[in-house]
């Protein structure tokens, strides 16, 4: 046999539900998030700042990179494999060159 469930109940789980469905809206900061798009002067200082942070970081990250592939590129020059050895080499001066260079 199907139950059904009476008002009182139905209104009771629903209430329930619509509690946790505001808690969670909370948790993931909706409110935050819809104030910021009424606001575009905030939003764009916003987006302004994060893209710096992103360059910023692009930059530290290919610079690390850069140093390691060069590093590398030094002890397989040290280690004197005749295909690649000489071009690495070339490679590795170019790069110090540069960098000595004013």
């Amino acid at each position: 046999m199907d139950r059904k469930p009476d008002d009182h109940t139905y209104l009771e789980m629903l209430g329930n539900k619509i509690d946790e469905l505001s808690l969670d809206m909370e948790k993931l900061g909706i409110a935050e998030y819809v104030m910021m798009i009424k606001n575009p002067r905030r939003l764009f200082w916003v987006n302004f700042w994060q893209g710096v942070a992103r360059g910023f970081g692009m930059a530290i990250g290919f610079t690390v990179l850069a140093a390691l592939v060069i590093y590398i590129l030094q002890r397989l020059v040290v280690l004197n494999t005749p295909l690649i050895g000489s071009f690495i080499a070339e490679i590795v001066n170019i790069v110090q060159n540069q960098l000595y260079v004013k």
